[in-house]
């Protein structure tokens, strides 16, 4: 996985490029949270779930469906979103869809659970430059953790930085 702040980099460029006049202040802080949210599943190992387990990391909160869920609760919560519920749907929908993405671009785990219930099967996509994160603090202070970072920031970052500049300039225009 990438870092859990790199997750945020979509809906951070987002915020850059259409501005918080288009998404809502509050309804753009809880998408980023929501980029997040898969990658709490890693509690469950301190339960006793194994990684490959369907509620286990990268398992069940890596879906598709959890993310038709997360923008459902989103749909749900768009008055106080400040919002349309489209917009609060979609946002929070994409959101958790962008950290399965970027999951099945790594270079590491099991790969993500994408189309649970309709397939256990778990994915990653043909070409994976993100190197995969480790997930003790103690194996990512070290040189690993650093090749990490640079991955991140050439694979995702950096896209993400250009393409919301890009979009801002020429709404600018």
């Amino acid at each position: 996985m990438p870092t859990i702040i790199t997750h945020t980099a979509p809906v951070l460029a987002l915020g850059v490029a259409l501005g918080l006049r288009r998404i809502p202040v509050r309804l753009f802080w809880v998408a980023a949270f929501c980029t997040m949210l898969p990658d709490f599943d890693v509690i469950g190992f301190r339960l006793g779930v194994k990684y490959a387990d369907l509620f286990g990391h990268r398992g069940f909160s890596h879906s598709l469906l959890f993310a038709v869920l997360c923008g459902g609760l989103g749909w749900m919560a768009a008055t106080w979103l400040r919002c349309r519920r489209w917009l609060a749907f979609a946002l929070i929908f994409a959101a958790v869809a962008s950290h399965i993405a970027l999951d099945a671009a790594t270079s590491g785990g099991l790969g993500v659970a994408a189309f649970w219930p309709f397939s256990e099967a778990r994915y990653f996509f043909p070409w994976r430059p993100i190197r995969v994160s480790p997930l003790s603090l103690h194996a990512f202070v070290s040189g690993r953790g650093l090749d990490v970072l640079r991955s991140e920031l050439l694979w995702v970052w950096l896209p993400c930085l250009t393409l919301a500049l890009a979009v801002r300039l020429r709404r600018a225009m």
